[in-house]
């Protein structure tokens, strides 16, 4: 009885132990199955790479910080879109920012002297208007150097260029004050025309160096008269680094020109603010009065060919690439010239 017994229980076990052994390995062969399938889906549905644009660009680019407010905007201008053209993050130097920040709301990230000299910079010369090899400049830590201050460079990005350069409330609000009190004969103005004349260094700088010459009274006389004839009861506010001068060639006797400051100079940063709120814009040479025509908008008169044909300034300065299409040249006077 217990042998028979025994040999029962040997048979039980030993069926149970082939049931687990098969089941075992059908559940591993429909698992290598699956993997099988996986590795064949894998080498059917290629990988997908990475997006080159999602990427963060690498490196650091910069530009030299020379020259005056003028200048230092170009210099910005120019580092904002030709670092974005060529897909590099832009930093500007310490002094940029000093001249800068306190007008405009500017967003370029400023660049630590400490940091700026750790790094290997490539420096790489502009010309002073964009040229077709500027699209595709080499180098991730590139120091753009130079004097650039063209439209060509940054023009396609203008409503970017307006939103750099949008002055701080304070600044606007205090400059459309000052205009809101003047009158032109009794009457609140319509149209105020910001007039800027550059004089200073290039005085003597111009006939001597570049065989050029400054505005005159003749060239102030022809562009205020083309305002009055083009517009209705303009107001002129003047902008200068040599009020003394505009005060005695500039006739104010019609009641419609008025003088920034009572007529002493101001602030280069608050006569930028009074001209940026005019309507339209007379300038005279430099690039603190190019800027006050490309901001502003409305119409600008310029000094137009106010250099001889053998200047050296034309090696360095196209005309074509600093005063927009639209704005009105009124030739100079090269008499002076031709004189010595």
């Amino acid at each position: 009885m217990l042998s028979s017994q025994a040999s029962v229980s040997f048979h039980t076990i030993h069926f149970i132990f082939f049931v687990f052994v098969a089941s075992t390995i059908f559940h591993l062969q429909q698992r290598v199955t699956k993997l099988q399938s996986s590795w064949e889906l894998q080498r059917l549905v290629p990988v997908p790479k990475e997006n080159p644009a999602s990427q963060q660009p690498k490196g650091m680019w910069t530009i030299n910080s020379i020259g005056r407010l003028g200048n230092q905007m170009g210099e910005y201008a120019t580092l904002y879109a030709l670092a974005k053209m060529n897909g590099r993050p832009a930093f500007i130097p310490p002094q940029m920012h000093d001249w800068l920040a306190p007008l405009f709301r500017i967003s370029l990230p400023v660049l630590h002297g400490t940091t700026a000299r750790q790094i290997p910079w490539s420096n790489y010369k502009l010309n002073d208007w964009m040229e077709e090899q500027y699209r595709h400049i080499p180098g991730q830590y590139v120091r753009l150097t130079g004097y650039p201050c063209s439209w060509t460079f940054y023009h396609h990005l203008r409503q970017e260029i307006l939103r750099e350069f949008t002055l701080h409330d304070h600044l606007r609000e205090e400059a459309q004050r000052l205009l809101r009190g003047l009158m032109v004969n009794g009457s609140q103005p319509s149209t105020f025309v910001g007039v800027h004349v550059r004089r200073g260094d290039y005085v003597h700088i111009m006939p001597k160096v570049w065989k050029g010459v400054v505005a005159d009274r003749g060239y102030l006389q022809q562009a205020l008269a083309w305002f009055r004839t083009h517009h209705s009861s303009p107001l002129f506010v003047v902008t200068s680094n040599d009020m003394a001068w505009c005060q005695v060639n500039i006739d104010a006797s019609r009641g419609d020109v008025v003088f920034a400051g009572n007529g002493l100079e101001g602030s280069p940063g608050r006569d930028f603010a009074l001209l940026m709120q005019c309507n339209h814009t007379i300038m005279t040479i430099g690039t603190f009065g190019v800027w006050a025509g490309y901001l502003t908008g409305g119409q600008t008169i310029y000094l137009a060919n106010y250099t001889l044909p053998d200047s050296p300034f034309l090696s360095i300065f196209k005309p074509e690439a600093t005063f927009l299409p639209e704005w009105i040249g009124i030739p100079a006077d090269l008499s002076p010239l031709l004189k010595h």
